[in-house]
């Protein structure tokens, strides 16, 4: 387990990294160690071979309360308030944003597939950085909320962005509009999650088991299919075959093919190494 975090703690078992919010602030609110640690964080487990996939929880009753306000207002404020220097306090803002960004951008660019396990509230950022993920899943307990719009802020993250390619355009607006909350059985219906789990206890076991099977696969072949997906989400079916020819014909010769041949003839399992 690494330590050296503030804001989030990574423990990895058998190929699956385990990235827990932990906070400072009440319910894992994000702060300045969050915005800070996260984008640094999944750099280092985009880099780790022996990290197959990522699960994102958050520790205690809540996956996480977005923006930590009162923590960030030391390095907001001055750029929010102040009243000289207008033209170079904005485009301190706009730098700030942009470093903001690098933690769900990081999520998102991750070769790695990433899950969100998300029981309690998942509140604004929350959204951002779950929106960002592969797949979510959820426990009854979990309830939503793109709240940015009651704070008097324009979601910047990555929500409003990559949202409708997940429950498509109405309710992304609806949810960006309004700032109100949806319940776990929504989620579902909508498509935000996967599945809904009765218990926190229950979802943390099957995410736990879905992420066991992906990391159990060839590596590199379930890295290929997420960034074949990945360019192809806003490709015509044509650009997509092409680039997933090209992509088989550099990387399908491999180690793991021949094992998987292997395991096949002699009917046992495959033991996948990445190579």
């Amino acid at each position: 387990m690494d330590g050296t975090y503030k804001s989030l703690r990574i423990e990895k078992t058998e190929g699956v990294a385990e990235l827990v919010l932990t906070g400072p602030g009440k319910g894992n609110a994000m702060g300045p160690d969050f915005w800070r640690e996260m984008p640094e964080a999944i750099r280092a487990l985009d880099a780790d071979d022996s990290v197959r996939v990522v699960l994102v929880r958050g520790e205690g009753k809540h996956f996480t309360f977005g923006l930590d306000l009162i923590g960030m207002m030391e390095s907001l404020g001055p750029l929010l308030t102040g009243e000289s220097n207008l033209a170079l306090e904005r485009l301190k803002l706009l730098s700030l944003i942009g470093d903001m960004q690098q933690a769900t951008e990081g999520m998102a660019r991750c070769r790695k597939p990433v899950i969100a396990a998300v029981h309690g509230w998942c509140i604004g950022g929350g959204m951002d950085l779950i929106a960002a993920c592969d797949f979510r899943y959820c426990s009854e307990d979990a309830k939503f909320s793109l709240r940015e719009v009651k704070v008097g802020i324009v979601a910047d993250l990555g929500a409003l962005q990559r949202l409708p390619r997940i429950i498509g355009e109405g309710h992304t607006r609806e949810l960006a509009y309004t700032g109100g909350d949806v319940d776990a059985a929504r989620a579902l219906r909508m498509g935000l999650v996967n599945e809904v789990f009765p218990t926190p206890e229950a979802l943390l076991e099957e995410a736990r088991a879905t992420a066991k099977r992906i990391a159990e696969n060839a590596p590199l072949v379930v890295q290929g299919a997420k960034q074949v997906m990945e360019y192809c989400a806003d490709k015509s079916i044509a650009d997509g075959l092409r680039y997933v020819a090209v992509w088989n014909s550099a990387f399908l010769q491999s180690h793991d093919l021949a094992e998987a041949f292997s395991a096949f003839v002699e009917r046992r399992p495959p033991h996948f190494q990445g190579r």
